[in-house]
This record gives structure tokens, sequence and C-alpha cells, in this order.
């Protein structure tokens, strides 16, 4: 006699994503992005419906909306739009790439810098207007504009005259104004900084670890590129202190980008962050583009060789932690931001949606508009697939509706992305349809073969792990790291 199937409607488990880590632990995680992580035989007992109605056990799975008996639709709802509130604005990070010249010579350079004699890469006036007046077209409240080279500094005058003429702009629309800048500080002067400060111009850099490291990869003719960054980070830092800011919140961002030479010395790479007083480190994977198309063999590595690394340094990240050393690793704080709070806090790559011209624009020196900084990257490699439009002929509705911004808003909605659909990290993941194109060669990508998915679950493989052992001084570091400070001082 055939055994009757129950029908699905009649099954006890709400909808449930799960996976398998380290520990014979298993993540569950729900539409709304709650989750367990449980033993082995406690999720054969959810999975194959052996719950014991009103046990401890039962509890749990109810109090995170995993049965159906309890399900709370309101809280499924609320959570879900949460974890959304960028899909009711428009574009608020507008990066400007204000001259294409650097000084310095990276081996991995992202943005196929330019000689310092090539002035016919720098912004025009003109289209430095034209950037602005788009910038401040978007729907959005919150505009940030991202100062980017080559090296900015290179055109300092330029800079100057979009932080005035922005602001003179936004007087009459009242939107909440930012201004940031990176750079590698080693042509920053006190008159520079002088004016930055006053103008409440946020600074970030990189910073590739000890200065063997970093002189290496980030070579300055004649000069120690990582004696001038790190001199100016400690004076910009104490600049924030004297003016009375929180050094909790204001400091230097800086950033490092890994390569093969990175990876022994996660512990010299921690031990310079924390020395120069930062904060927060981000452990940034390579990036496909620019150069390193170009210098694969001196700087490349197996994606498993970065996890590896990257898990070596965040033992040693907590281990400082547990010694009273506050320091915190950005990709952590992040995702732990979405697992924890259940807000998004808006980093446009790692983003459902992501953030393509919905979260970001990109501005070439020349007036080019891109989907995102990483399109661009591209089009300095010859490829125009994520060009949308010129600030001298194309209006900000243009640029927003293009048909490209359309494709990339399907391809990386994880909700119809094959194998994003059901995998237990997609409420705090993302995905970038230009390192799909770049890698793949199609903008949804295949992501059990992409370097960018494997870290992503590797790194998230990590933190529930260590959230399924509780271990308290991890749990402490974690509540810490997705702490939320506004940083109310640069806000024009």
């Amino acid at each position: 006699m055939l055994t009757q199937l129950r029908r699905k409607d009649a099954l006890p488990q709400a909808f449930f994503r799960f996976r398998h880590i380290g520990g014979n632990k298993v993540v569950l995680t729900n539409i709304e992005g709650d989750y367990l992580v449980v033993d082995e035989p406690e999720f054969r007992l959810f999975a194959e419906d052996r719950l014991e109605v009103g046990s401890a056990l039962y509890e749990r799975f109810s109090k995170h909306n995993f049965l159906k008996a309890t399900y709370d639709v309101k809280k499924a709802a609320d959570g879900l739009r949460t974890r959304k509130p960028f899909l009711r604005s428009g574009p608020n990070l507008h990066i400007m790439v204000v001259t294409l010249r650097c000084n310095q010579t990276c081996v991995y350079c992202h943005a196929s810098r330019a000689p310092m004699d090539a002035v016919s890469t720098d912004m025009s006036v003109e289209v430095a207007e034209r950037s602005v007046d788009m910038a401040l077209s978007t729907t959005s409240p919150f505009v940030t504009i991202e100062f980017q080279g080559g090296e900015p500094l290179v055109v300092f005058d330029r800079i100057k005259h979009i932080v005035a003429y922005a602001k003179q702009r936004n007087e009459a629309l009242g939107k909440s104004l930012e201004f940031t800048m990176v750079s590698n500080l080693t042509m920053m002067d006190d008159e520079k900084l002088e004016w930055l400060l006053d103008n409440r111009v946020q600074i970030s850099t990189s910073i590739d670890g000890p200065k063997h490291l970093h002189d290496k990869q980030r070579t300055l003719p004649g000069h120690s590129a990582h004696d001038l960054a790190t001199g100016w980070i400690r004076k910009i830092n104490k600049a924030y202190q004297d003016a009375g800011l929180d050094p909790n919140i204001y400091h230097v961002e800086a950033l490092l980008t890994t390569t093969k030479s990175t990876l022994p010395l996660y512990k010299e790479v921690v031990d310079t962050y924390v020395d120069l007083g930062c904060r927060a480190l981000f452990l940034r994977p390579l990036d496909p583009f620019g150069f390193v198309g170009k210098t694969g063999e001196k700087v490349k590595y197996p994606k498993e060789a970065y996890l590896e690394f990257y898990r070596n340094a965040l033992e040693y990240i907590l281990e400082l932690n547990g010694q009273g050393v506050q320091i915190l690793e950005r990709f952590a704080s992040i995702f732990l931001t979405k697992i924890f709070s259940g807000q998004d806090p808006n980093y446009l790559d790692i983003r459902d949606p992501c953030g393509a011209a919905i979260g970001q624009i990109a501005y070439n020196q020349d007036g080019k508009v891109f989907t995102c900084d990483e399109g661009r990257m591209l089009h300095e490699e010859g490829d125009d697939s994520f060009l949308i439009g010129d600030v001298a002929n194309t209006s900000y509705r243009e640029v927003v509706g293009h048909e490209t911004v359309r494709a990339m808003a399907v391809a990386s909605n994880l909700d119809q992305q094959p194998d994003c659909v059901n995998c237990a990290y997609q409420p705090y993941c993302g995905v970038c349809p230009v390192h799909n194109h770049k890698t793949q060669g199609t903008l949804f990508g295949r992501m059990r073969e992409s370097s960018l998915c494997s870290v992503h679950k590797g790194i998230q493989d990590y933190l529930f792990e260590k959230l399924g052992a509780g271990d308290r001084v991890a749990m402490d570091a974690f509540r810490r790291w997705t702490t939320i400070r506004a940083r109310d001082h640069f806000i024009q």
C-alpha cells in the first residue's frame, strides 16, 4: 500500500533555508532574516516534524518564526521592510573621479592610473558642475559626494570648487550633504588639511600593512609611501581629537587590498592598524579589475588561501579584543549588523539588489556616467558595458532608468538568483553583476563557481561557527561591531 503523502501546506515548518557548518552545527534562516544555529540532531527533529509541542526546543523555533502554528506575519513583513529601506530612495553615493593622474604605482591598481603629466585626464570645471547637478537631482534625501582618482589631491583646487558649488546648489534643496575623499595622503600638506577639516570632508586611505609590504605594493618613487600615509593618519586623528570629536567615531578610515604577499602577514597587518590607532580594518580580497590582469602572477591566490588568511586574522583580532583592544573588521561588521539587527548598513557591494545606479553613480573625469565604480574601471580597460550616460547630454532620469540599470537590478535580486534563492545566507548577502560579467561573462553569474560567492560564504560560515559556539569574547566583540554610530559632524 502506498503511503499517503502529506499535503505541503500541512507541514509544520514555516519557510526556512539551512546550511551545515563546522562543529556539527546547522544554520537556519527564514524569509525575514531571523536565524538559529542548532545541533544536527536538533535540526533533524525540526526537519522531520518530531518537535515536542511546548518543549524548550519547540519554543525556540517558535520564537524565531520557524513554525507555522505560531507564525507572525507582521513580524516577517516588518523584518523585510527594515532590511530594504534603500529601495524607497535613490542613489546616495556619487563617486567623482576628479583625475586619473596618480603619483604612486600600485601593483594591483584598480583605477588604471595615468602618469602625472597627463593633465588631459583632469576633470574640467564644466564637467564638475554638471556632475554635481546630476548628483543633487537624486531622489535620495542623503547625498555623499566621494572624491576619487587617480589621486584626488593632484587637483585639489577642483575638489574645493566642487565642495563650494555643491553647498551653494544645495541651499535651495536642503539635502543632507556629505563629502569624502579617498587619497593615498602622500601629497597632503598642512594647508590642504586645514581646508579639508574646516569643510568637514571625511578622509579615507589605504594601508596595506607593515612598511615593507605597503611600500612594495604601493610604490612611491624616492619616498616611503607608508611613512607619509601613516604620518598624516596620526596627524588627522589628533586634529579630530583636538576638536573634541569622539575618536571611536571620528578617525581616518583605512583599508587594505589582500595580495599573495599579505597572506602570511595577518598578525603584522592587524598590529599595524592597532599601532596607528585605527578602530577598524577592511580585509578586502583582490578585485579582478585594473592592473591585476597584468600583474596576476605576483598578487593572485586561491580563494581557499584568502579564507584561511581571513580566519587567522579574525582569530587574532578577537584575541586582541579580549585584551581590551578596540578594533573590528569591516566585512564581519557588515554581515553581523544584518544578522543581529535586521538592518542593512547599505554597503552597496553586498546588498540585494546591489547598489549599481540605484545606490551609487560614478562620474568619470571626462563626464561619462557609470552604474558604479567597478563599471567605470572596466571602461578604462575598454569595456563600456556599464556606461549609462554623459553629464553633457544625459538627464538624471535617463541615467537611473537606463536598461543596463534595470538589468543589473534584476541580476542582483537574490530572490530569483538560482544559486542564492535557497542559500541560508541570502538575507545577509549580495552579488556584484560587474564582477560576474568580468569573471564569468554574464551579469547573472554562476554563484557556485564564483570566487566572490565563496568568499562571502566562507566569512559567514566563520561568523556563524562563532555564534554557534557561544564564545563570550567573540559575542561581546561582535555586538560592539554592529553598533551604528552617526557621524553628524560631517553632515553639511
